[in-house]
């Protein structure tokens, strides 16, 4: 039998494999939005060079994501995006405080851990 997290866990990535994809949007500037969009990821560009990717947390919290994309920071995150504009992050995405929210963004669509 199957424990209720596995069945929350299941339907989520059932659901994500419908659910639109979530778009990449570039902006430039120091800092993210003070309204991140509701289902799109903000990657922000200062002087050209890649620095920052902001979301909603997508479990609905509401919370703002701020994950660096650097070289020098750690943790770092890779951005890579499709011909569609879709995005992928690698690694994982896991809020240690709040909701703690851990998933995968891929090809646009979120996948819970």
């Amino acid at each position: 039998m199957m424990s209720i997290t596995k069945v929350r866990k299941w339907w989520r990535n059932a659901l994500a494999r419908f659910s639109p994809r979530r778009r990449l949007r570039v902006i430039e500037g120091d800092s993210l939005p003070s309204r991140l969009p509701r289902r799109d990821l903000i990657l922000a560009r200062d002087g050209g060079e890649d620095w920052c990717v902001g979301m909603r947390c997508p479990c609905g919290c509401g919370c703002a994501i701020e994950l660096l994309v650097v070289a020098e920071a750690k943790p770092r995150w890779d951005v890579e995006v499709d011909a569609n504009g879709a995005p992928t992050l690698t690694p994982s995405v896991w809020l240690q405080k709040g909701c703690g929210s851990h998933f995968w963004v891929r090809m646009g669509r979120i996948y819970w851990c």
